[in-house]
């Protein structure tokens, strides 16, 4: 049961505050008009009585008021994350309840509260959703409930000691909606034949009848003759492709949009083209860098790869550093052994900045499929979109004009050395690269 004292946990409501402002300016007036005094002071003895009812009801009783806050194991990096709060009465009267939560300090809200009512000797259960965006531990404080009866004059403090901490991992919220439509599509497919895929690898599975439907160039002639009727050859997907994300932490994966970072941005959809990559039975690596190679994990198809990506990409922090690419190519030379997709999250803003990199990108392009995921500055195409015929306004839009040039040179750039470019806004990020991985699967191209 939370500690209680009389005084400090006694607070005086705004309804109290006005019947005695009231009541103070009646007492004036009766040295004006005599004949009001019995009449003030009987609404005053009237109000002060009914003042100490209420402070009794709520504070000369054994009844309490007892809660508890229920944090999810972990919270998702920019999405919605609910958290639950039971509480309980055993006041025999319905209370109107004020409940304040001690947020952590990352969320910067400091007039959280939530009004509501429980019944008597009745338990109530609150639910209200948070929004992480940066990663980390968060740290919430204790839980403040403020009661009051229907007189409403005072009102009572009850602080339940609830400090917790939850974890902020990489966006996996999303990762549930891949998997019901995962679950609908082998559904589908084992209610008959399996749905005709364009671009299906070679790579040769078994010999079945044929049915309508079936590639007719993938008769087995010879296992037809032998069987008196069509038989095709059926393939599957070329599995266990070498992946490797190369995730850029240096000083441009500092800016932010929609209050989450581009290295955010990246390392949500890190996690996410993950999962799907390791639904395909390919193996995952990852690699991130700054000013040097940091973290360097080997591409592995294990279950616990998931897991493990996951615990590396929840600590990685922005370096204020330009980012060496160079180290970066030398470190995929010596630990890709085998041709690989390389999947570069970074940001270029300026094509002299590009310029500077793009020979370690031709380099790694080889003897790999890089595929260079750069983001669009929507802060920019928004003032590009804004009129105005003011002097200012005409200036200001030529300058963005010419940032958002410099990014379409950059893709063009990368397209004529022949690598592979996403130029996506930050919140598309994660479907435009899980739907190019799927693309270049289709087609052979790892």
């Amino acid at each position: 049961m939370p500690k209680i004292t009389l005084l400090t946990d006694l607070f005086f409501k705004n309804r109290f505050f006005v019947v005695w402002g009231c009541i103070t300016l009646s007492c004036i007036l009766t040295y004006f008009f005599p004949l009001l005094s019995v009449f003030v002071w009987g609404i005053c003895v009237f109000f002060l009585a009914l003042s100490l009812l209420d402070y009794g009801l709520l504070f000369f009783t054994r009844n309490s008021l007892i809660g508890a806050r229920k944090l999810p194991v972990r919270f998702s990096n920019a999405e919605a994350n609910t958290v639950h709060i039971n509480l309980s009465s055993s006041y025999a009267f319905r209370l109107n309840l004020t409940y304040l939560d001690e947020l952590p300090v990352q969320f910067q809200q400091r007039d959280f509260q939530i009004q509501h009512s429980i019944e008597a000797k009745g338990e109530l259960q609150l639910n209200y959703s948070l929004m992480p965006t940066q990663r980390g531990e968060y740290e919430f404080g204790n839980i403040h409930l403020y009661i009051s009866s229907k007189i409403g004059l005072v009102q009572r403090r009850f602080t339940i000691q609830s400090s917790q901490t939850v974890k902020v991992y990489p966006s996996f919220l999303q990762l549930r909606n891949y998997q019901l439509k995962a679950l609908a599509e082998q559904n589908l497919e084992s209610r008959g034949r399996r749905l005709y895929r364009r671009g299906l690898s070679t790579e040769f599975e078994h010999v079945k009848e044929y049915t309508r439907g079936d590639d007719s160039r993938s008769i087995n002639w010879k296992a037809s003759a032998r069987r008196d009727q069509l038989m095709v050859n059926s393939f599957m997907d070329e599995k266990s492709q070498q992946i490797f994300c190369l995730i850029d932490k240096g000083r441009m994966m500092k800016m932010s949009f929609n209050g989450i970072t581009l290295l955010d941005y990246a390392i949500n959809a890190t996690l996410m083209f993950s999962y799907v990559a390791l639904q395909k039975d390919d193996k995952i690596g990852l690699i991130t860098f700054a000013e040097k190679t940091h973290e360097v994990l080997q591409p592995a198809k294990l279950k616990k790869q998931f897991n493990v990506i996951m615990e590396t990409l929840y600590k990685q922090e922005t370096r204020f550093l330009e980012s060496n690419f160079e180290d970066v190519y030398l470190t995929v030379n010596k630990r890709a052994g085998q041709r690989s997709l390389l999947l570069l999250f970074t940001n270029f803003e300026t094509i002299t900045g590009f310029m500077r990199q793009l020979p370690y990108l031709k380099v790694m392009n080889k003897k790999h499929l890089l595929c260079v995921v750069l983001f669009e500055n929507t802060e920019v195409s928004r003032i590009h979109d804004r009129r105005g015929d003011a002097l200012e306004d005409i200036y200001v839009k030529t300058i963005a004009d010419r940032f958002i040039y410099e990014k379409k040179m950059i893709v063009k750039e990368l397209q004529k050395h022949g690598i592979l470019a996403i130029y996506t806004k930050p919140e598309q990020l994660t479907i435009q690269v899980v739907n190019k991985y799927l693309a270049l699967k289709a087609k052979q191209f790892i």
